[in-house]
């Protein structure tokens, strides 16, 4: 490559990068109106079966959302009697809860001292302050409470979507001027998606579903409200089911000691791992086709850029931003490194016909 082309290659380097980091900002600012449109885009997702299911038994489009339609409204409108009251008496009883946990932390510390063990309980709670995560954990429900209490808009804009979805590719047809194009990578990936979405939120009804019921078993304060985090955090990869477990495993600590909290983490651990890595595995025969650094690191950057709205979102943002790179020759190089190991089969790692996925 001769000095001209390296320095037009370089100067559009620099120019895209400017260009993604104005983006990137400005999405960060927008971060309210982004967090509705795609809770919007996720409910449209969940409310894409129904319709075409209910336009096959040859129910007009319009009826057929109007029903689904009803059925969020129905569903969250439960959610918010519920969830909403759960919420409000937990932020209303923190402080309450901080209190006493400040007392059993005194005396966990003054316990220590008698045996002669001094700083290890400063390590501790530098490391993982209870009172804290309490406090972080409020937050957290009222932030996500607030991305979905706009629920007007967010119903309105589910219906839009399910209005266009079944002419979406007549137009996209138009567009390329050709009436027989079946799209079949874009088929693909929003069926990959489709069933994502959908088998995924059905387990993690299930986890919150298996949580409360647990919860009240062992009589734990505000078990709704505990199911409802077990259910929203299950999307959070990695990390959300054991979020999910502390606020719980905090009350139950302060409510009945040391007993209550290991009954409550070993339920949350049971159902996580009975469901995430045996059940849903099973069902689904397959993973994401995303690296494991990938999905911890979207979960990071998402959640950074959309706030709680993207941490719950991150993988499916992800699989549409690897879907753009692959359909892409410049970008390819972008969609192998989010993907999982490969195998070279030949010299040219980029062409797709050459890279196999490793065995897990």
């Amino acid at each position: 490559m001769n000095i001209e082309g390296r320095v037009d290659r370089g100067f559009r380097l620099l120019i895209g990068s400017a260009a993604l980091l104005i983006i990137l900002q400005g999405i960060n600012q927008a971060q309210s109106i982004l967090a509705s449109i795609l809770i919007a885009v996720f409910f449209a997702i969940l409310g894409t079966p129904p319709v075409l299911w209910l336009q096959r038994k040859r129910v007009p489009t319009f009826v057929a959302v109007i029903m689904v339609m009803l059925g969020m409204f129905v569903v969250l409108v439960g959610l918010g009697v519920f969830v909403g009251a759960a919420i409000n008496n937990f932020i209303t009883e923190l402080p309450a809860y901080q209190d006493r946990l400040q007392i059993q932390i005194t005396e966990f510390q003054a316990w220590l001292a008698g045996k002669g063990i001094r700083g290890v309980d400063k390590v501790l709670l530098g490391i993982a302050n209870p009172a804290a995560l309490m406090g972080l954990t409020g937050n957290l429900l009222a932030r996500l409470w607030s991305a979905l209490s706009d629920i007007i808009l967010i119903l309105f804009i589910v219906a839009m979507i399910l209005l266009e979805v079944s002419g979406f590719p007549g137009k996209l047809r138009a567009v390329l001027g050709d009436p027989l194009q079946v799209f079949p990578q874009f088929t693909r990936f929003l069926g990959e998606m489709e069933s994502y979405v959908v088998i995924h939120t059905i387990f993690s009804l299930l986890t919150g579903l298996l949580v409360g019921i647990w919860l009240l078993i062992i009589d734990v304060d505000f078990p709704i409200l505990w199911a409802f985090l077990a259910f929203l955090l299950n999307y959070v990869p990695n990390v959300g089911s054991m979020i999910a477990a502390v606020p719980a495993s905090i009350v139950a600590l302060i409510t009945y000691g040391i007993e209550g909290f290991l009954l409550t983490g070993s339920g949350f651990i049971v159902i996580n791992v009975f469901l995430g890595n045996f059940v849903e595995v099973m069902v689904t025969g397959k993973k994401l086709g995303l690296s494991n650094l990938v999905v911890f690191l979207s979960l990071v950057f998402w959640g950074n850029l959309l706030g709680p709205v993207g941490m719950v979102l991150c993988i499916p943002l992800t699989m549409t931003l690897k879907f753009a790179c692959e359909n892409n020759p410049d970008t390819l190089w972008i969609a192998v490194f989010l993907g999982p190991e490969v195998i070279p089969e030949q010299d040219n790692l980029l062409d797709p016909k050459n890279i196999i996925p490793a065995a897990d």
